[in-house]
């Protein structure tokens, strides 16, 4: 067993790996940090737990720490992050000295030399590893996961980019509050309301879906070459993003194989059997309403992306439209990184 920590454990995304992580194969959480706030407390103590499912027996007990590398146990291997962008740009970097750093926070995503990855799409970019550690001269190092939105829209292209030839995409997104956090969207700001605006949203998922379908050549990526471009907006749904995606094909397609090609898709994680990893990484949907984030948020323990109304557009040539929806907080954050850890866990640890 792998003994792992978390990072940010009291807020909802630090929950949710503490869910995820419980009676996991190959980690055993032994380690929990938070504010100064919950230092020196019982997690159960320092903890509001905000999730549907009931708090793990295993962790009540332990004393949550400082946020620090002094404060972390020394016989932590991994540990999760789960901090504020501001937070985790200093804190993570002071981790990678002696830690692998699974980090669900944006702040060293697109970094030269620290992996921005998705296992299924894009595995190759953890050879980034060793010039990092040699850069920093760090015994550690940090993987990071993208941004929620992302993570579902670039899963359901990868088999269409792997397969035809691309001139443009557009996504239009209609995201859940728990994207924001427990306390991130207020609710006389969202009921009976859509607010279309998320900050640095539409710029993230535009700037990493190209890079993560990019190629990476030992020494830096060039990002995928066609347009993408996203409009992205708050909904009240509790958990589960839906998005909109618009395709241009530079030539004519069969939209049977198209389906056939997400509906096949298998990555690195199916073939290695991994803990976390879901048997369909895509599913296609044939019904006419589906997908909706309360009946297919959780297809694949929340780890897979369902795909319907998979349809060639009837006013643009060439163009094929569908309807997604991804578990923000499983596949979107906390599961994102387990996988990426079960990952590393087998090839480099």
């Amino acid at each position: 067993m792998v003994n792992v920590g978390v990072l940010g454990a009291t807020g909802m995304v630090g929950q949710r790996f503490i869910q995820l992580l419980e009676n996991h194969p190959d980690f055993d959480v032994t380690a929990l940090a938070a504010s100064s706030r919950s230092a020196g407390k019982r997690y159960e103590d320092a903890t509001t737990w905000y999730l549907a499912e009931e708090m793990p027996e295993s962790v009540k007990d332990i004393v949550v720490t400082e946020t620090s590398p002094e404060a972390m146990s020394n016989d932590v291997d991994i540990v999760f992050s789960s901090l504020p962008t501001d937070f985790a740009a200093k804190v993570e970097k002071e981790f990678a000295k002696d830690y692998v750093v699974a980090s669900n926070a944006s702040a060293h995503r697109m970094k030269k030399n620290i992996p921005l990855v998705i296992p299924e799409v894009n595995p190759e970019y953890l050879d980034m590893i060793e010039a990092q550690q040699k850069e920093n001269n760090w015994d550690g190092f940090i993987v990071t996961n993208p941004n929620c939105s992302t993570i579902a829209l670039t899963l359901s292209l990868k088999p269409i980019v792997d397969n035809f030839n691309i001139e443009s995409i557009r996504v239009s997104t209609m995201q859940a509050v728990s994207g924001a956090g427990y306390n991130g969207v207020p609710s006389m700001a969202i009921v009976d309301n859509l607010v279309p605006y998320i900050g640095n949203e539409e710029e993230k998922m535009e700037s990493e879906t190209l890079h993560l379908l990019g190629d990476y050549d030992g020494s830096e990526v060039k990002p995928a070459q066609f347009k993408l471009s996203a409009s992205c907006h708050r909904v009240p749904v509790i958990d589960g993003h839906t998005e909109a995606v618009f395709i241009d094909f530079d030539d004519d397609f069969d939209i049977e194989d198209v389906k056939s090609k997400m509906a096949s898709f298998k990555g690195l994680p199916q073939k290695l059997n991994l803990f976390s990893a879901p048997e369909n990484p895509v599913i296609v949907k044939e019904e006419e309403d589906r997908p909706q984030p309360r009946m297919d948020r959780n297809a694949g323990k929340g780890m897979s992306v369902t795909v319907g109304r998979v349809r060639k557009d009837q006013v643009f040539d060439n163009s094929l439209k569908y309807v997604l929806v991804g578990h923000n907080t499983i596949r979107g954050a906390a599961g994102a990184s387990v996988l990426n850890a079960e990952l590393i866990n087998d090839k480099i640890l």
